[in-house]
């Protein structure tokens, strides 16, 4: 059964293992005649500040009413990011900040301390890059990241973080490590 998956590359250079990452993702979806779309957020062009917080509407611009309409769209989403300084890169937050807003992905109820989650029905999966050895950022630093972004982020909003795959140390990995990695993504494609 085809799904509709958005890919959105957190990383914002195209020179980058996040980006070879989607690639392989998106070729393996696509083989599986998914329809793939992929959303780069280095070539969006937006103001990452919340600058008022909620207090007043920050219009947005023609890219994220874009981005939104893709998230709709979307039944799977494939967050493509490297972590850096243990959390998700700050383009990324901003993204975030800027287009998961209330009346879109949740939404306030009055006499409940919990929002009614607006995205709910859509799951997601976690590529992630990081320099630090993944069991080291388990273990030691608890994965901060990644606890943001399955609860705190996706999980608020009502969507079901399904699977996480981290990658690294990409610092000093070598070509046929990098190849298994990017093996790893195109297996995950295909699960769905």
């Amino acid at each position: 059964m085809s799904k509709r998956i958005l890919v959105i590359l957190g990383h914002p250079s195209r020179n980058s293992f996040c980006a070879a990452l989607s690639d392989s993702y998106i070729t393996s979806a696509r083989e599986q005649g998914h329809d793939v779309c992929l959303l780069e957020l280095g070539n969006l062009a937006f103001d990452p500040i919340l600058h008022d917080g909620y207090q007043q509407v920050q219009p947005l611009e023609p890219d994220l009413l874009h981005a939104q309409q893709l998230i709709s769209w979307a039944e799977h989403l494939v967050f493509v990011f490297p972590v850096w300084w243990g959390g998700i890169p700050a383009l990324l937050k901003g993204f975030f900040d800027r287009v998961l807003l209330p009346g879109f992905a949740f939404k306030y109820r009055s006499g409940s301390p919990f929002p009614a989650q607006l995205l709910k029905g859509r799951s997601a999966d976690l590529l992630v890059s990081m320099d630090t050895p993944p069991w080291y950022y388990r273990w030691i630093y608890r994965m901060p990241a990644l606890q943001q972004m399955r609860r705190t982020t996706l999980g608020f909003c009502g969507i079901k973080a399904k699977k996480t795959l981290t990658f690294g140390p990409i610092i000093s990995s070598t070509d046929q490590q990098r190849e298994t990695w990017l093996q790893q993504a195109r297996t995950l494609a295909r699960r769905y």
